[in-house]
């Protein structure tokens, strides 16, 4: 059974959202002390962490960045702000999805099974390395090294990495990577991709390797093997 910590103040809605979860069998826990937030956190060890941007003390922002200088557990943002700004800020601190208010209830319910189910059957797959333009990837750790250095990666951006090459030299749709990632497009903000992509090019960059990642507008994206690159 996965454990959830729930970081919300609004005490209706965390009962709300703890009666619905625990009909699918998820234990939700809540934070008693908004002070101590990560003391709670380190305490639980939960499977999965959701957060409100706006929170007592200190932003959710703010606990995002220290939980993931601590913890790679995955992260599902809910907020009532719809500014850009926003979901662009919990993709780059490292969340896996956003939620904004109000939600429906089977939505969220989607984004959790699709974050579980990624992360925690992640390493059920079974080709744990690969090899692309010189760079070993692995895909357990979620880093890519070569003689440049190495980088280490988010669940989303390995998971986009590893589509890319699966099909490499080939486009791969925004569709595709916006299905195989959230499961449902509906639920998906087509900038959330843009983000994970942009990223990901840019972690790459320092091995050298961003140009290898290559922006097909109005397609989707493409990732080449050195034989076919050309500047």
């Amino acid at each position: 059974m996965f454990k959830i910590l729930l970081i919300e103040d609004d005490a209706t809605l965390f009962r709300e959202i703890k009666d619905r979860l625990s009909q699918w069998s998820y234990d939700v826990y809540g934070v008693t002390d908004f002070n101590h937030v990560m003391q709670e956190f380190t305490t639980l060890k939960p499977d999965l962490v959701i957060i409100d941007i706006q929170l007592p003390k200190f932003d959710g922002f703010h606990w995002c960045r220290m939980i993931r200088s601590y913890s790679k557990v995955p992260i599902i943002f809910l907020s009532s702000r719809d500014h850009p700004t926003d979901i662009v800020m919990s993709m780059q601190l490292g969340a896996d999805d956003y939620i904004q208010k109000p939600f429906h209830f089977d939505v969220l319910i989607a984004k959790i099974q699709a974050v579980l189910r990624r992360i925690y059957n992640y390493n059920s797959e079974e080709t744990a390395f690969k090899i692309w333009n010189g760079a070993t990837i692995d895909f357990e750790k979620n880093t890519v090294k070569n003689q440049a250095g190495a980088v280490e990666l988010t669940k989303n951006e390995i998971f986009i990495l590893k589509l890319l090459i699966t099909q490499k030299n080939k486009i791969v749709s925004r569709e595709k990577l916006i299905q195989s990632l959230w499961d449902d497009e509906r639920f998906v903000s087509d900038n959330t991709l843009t983000v994970n992509v942009n990223r990901l090019r840019k972690k790459l960059d320092q091995l050298g390797l961003g140009p290898y990642i290559e922006t097909k507008v109005g397609q989707g994206y493409i990732a080449i093997e050195e034989d076919y690159h050309h500047d």
